[in-house]
């Protein structure tokens, strides 16, 4: 099929993703532009070597994505992320390293609303990383940007308890971190045993956990394998070469599973959801909530037809429809909420 011509002739052209590079690194901002150009559904509209000249640009150009150095002299990637953020949001796609200064820095920044965050190559891009680039380009353009996070859910339940068989499993991917924060916040300190699989690089998480231990009341932990699932504790997939599951008998315990990916990752939400449907039926709550692609969703079907209530975040609060979409699609949800309401509703499920 061709694209449709235009009064004079000529083919109109396919629309196109405008870019904007933000880097103080010359050798940088010429290889991702390089890299983002190769795709001719992205426009490089412009290149600034810091914040002081892409605030001009960004009034001037407009651009639809922003790529986002975390580290630059004066003000940095982070204080630049948040005033946008407040004053203009936009996607913003954070560039990063994987040192531990590098993992604070981007849980930081997806919390504060970037859209995802990009492993800075060590020297040239290769055609793996330059894919991955211009995947989450592109989807960073499509994405919805929630406005900050504001305790929207309210206070933690007083006076809750659980019931002794109650578990609850999430699965989320891209948008995440600010989703997790902000629903951790209804969760009281004796809150039903949670296990979570967010997508993240496994050098992330640790700090991730640790940061939504400090901002939530029930404990949150890297899942261990062999750790026992107890009410007030939260458990986060560690990733890497490992999958997340529980398993069953007197009491139910994560087990860490090395194996291929799932649904196209590890850890898989699939994965997880599966192992819950086995060993915790319809006594689990399961919710899958905001993320790019679709792993989830036939885990939490199979939960759902073990008499699981499922639930999926509606497409207003994602910051990505896709997973709860997928799962919506082949009749894996039994009830789609927006986010203020999903901490409550997976609470009052596993009341005693």
């Amino acid at each position: 099929m061709t694209d449709p011509a235009t009064p004079s002739g000529m083919r109109r052209p396919r629309p196109c993703t405008r870019v904007l590079i933000v880097d103080d690194s010359p050798t940088m901002r010429a290889m991702v532009s390089h890299t983002l150009s190769q795709d001719p559904e992205i426009e490089v509209v412009g290149t600034a070597d810091g914040p002081a000249s892409a605030r001009d640009m960004i009034k001037q150009l407009a651009p639809d994505v922003i790529t986002l150095d975390i580290e630059m002299p004066g003000m940095n990637g982070l204080e630049f992320l948040d005033k946008i953020m407040r004053l203009r949001p936009m996607p913003v796609v954070m560039l990063s390293t994987l040192t531990g200064r590098g993992a604070d820095a981007t849980v930081r920044a997806l919390e504060l609303g970037a859209f995802d965050c990009y492993q800075k190559p060590d020297r040239a891009f290769g055609s793996d990383l330059g894919e991955e680039l211009t995947r989450l380009v592109k989807a960073a353009a499509n994405s919805r940007v929630r406005p900050r996070f504001v305790a929207e859910t309210g206070q933690p339940p007083q006076g809750y308890v659980p019931r002794a068989d109650a578990m609850i499993a999430i699965g989320s991917s891209t948008g995440g971190v600010e989703t997790l924060i902000e629903l951790l916040s209804g969760f009281p300190a004796n809150c039903p045993p949670t296990v979570i699989v967010q997508h993240m690089p496994e050098a992330y998480v640790p700090t991730f956990a640790a940061r939504l231990d400090r901002l939530s009341a029930p404990h949150v932990s890297v899942a261990r394998s062999g750790a026992p699932l107890q009410a007030g504790h939260v458990y986060v997939a560690p990733g890497g070469t490992h999958h997340c599951e529980i398993t069953g008998g007197p009491l139910r315990r994560c087990r860490l599973v090395v194996d291929e990916k799932m649904s196209g990752h590890r850890p898989s939400v699939d994965r997880l959801f599966l192992s819950v449907a086995r060993w915790a039926g319809a006594s689990a709550v399961g919710a899958i909530l905001t993320g790019m692609g679709a792993d989830g969703a036939e885990g939490l079907k199979i939960m759902k037809e073990r008499g699981a209530m499922t639930i999926g975040q509606d497409e207003e609060s994602c910051v990505v429809y896709g997973m709860p979409a997928a799962a919506h699609r082949i009749g894996a949800v039994t009830v789609q909420l927006p986010l203020a309401r999903i901490a409550a509703r997976l609470l009052s499920e596993c009341r005693a």
